[in-house]
């Protein structure tokens, strides 16, 4: 059996805002709060997988340091690039642009932000990631610390739902789920 532990990082500095691959921040106290109480009394891994964006990788790091576990950054885990839209708030971008703002919404294959990474690259990259994290730990127990839109591609890969519907899949910061492959049951979803 294969299991893989996903946690989004914590709340960074500066709160909500559109942090894709080109804006990162660290964790701000509260984030850092967060992913400590997400993991707490969670079983032991194998070995912790990262996002390279130091808003994932900082806790990563300290997390496998202070159980004495494997880690590995994949670049390929990072998030989203969301181009003109980075480091903004979504409070600001719905003000200021809500035609933009509720079609990213309404059509995410189609009407990404100005010099967006297109969806359909982004889900690409994000599931080849997948693909060997899969066959690179088969029958072990990891945790994955990532981004939201990374979550989300993976759970609509897995789930086969189309490309479109990730936008539909709403995740706090720190959220944690788990997915779980045996030969039976193929790959489901541990809540």
């Amino acid at each position: 059996m294969t299991r893989i532990d996903f946690l989004r990082h914590g709340e960074p500095e500066g709160g909500n805002r559109y942090r894709g691959c080109g804006t990162d921040h660290p964790l701000s106290a509260l984030g850092w709060r967060q992913m400590w109480a997400a993991v707490e009394g969670k079983p032991g891994w194998d070995a912790v997988v990262t996002s390279p964006m130091i808003r994932c990788q900082a806790f990563a790091e300290t997390l496998a340091g202070s159980r004495g576990l494997p880690l590995e950054v994949m670049r390929d885990l990072r998030e989203a690039g969301y181009g003109a839209w980075e480091g903004r708030a979504p409070e600001e971008i719905s003000a200021t642009e809500p035609e933009a703002y509720r079609a990213l919404y309404a059509d995410p294959l189609n009407c990404r932000p100005p010099g967006a990474e297109p969806l359909a690259a982004f889900t690409s990259r994000v599931t080849q990631a997948w693909g060997c994290v899969m066959e690179k730990y088969l029958g072990q127990h990891i945790l994955l610390v990532s981004h939201a839109g990374t979550m989300r591609a993976i759970l609509s890969h897995v789930l086969g739902a189309p490309m479109a519907s990730q936008q539909r899949i709403s995740l706090s910061y720190a959220a944690f789920f788990s997915l779980q492959q045996d030969a039976m049951k193929g790959i489901q979803i541990v809540l």
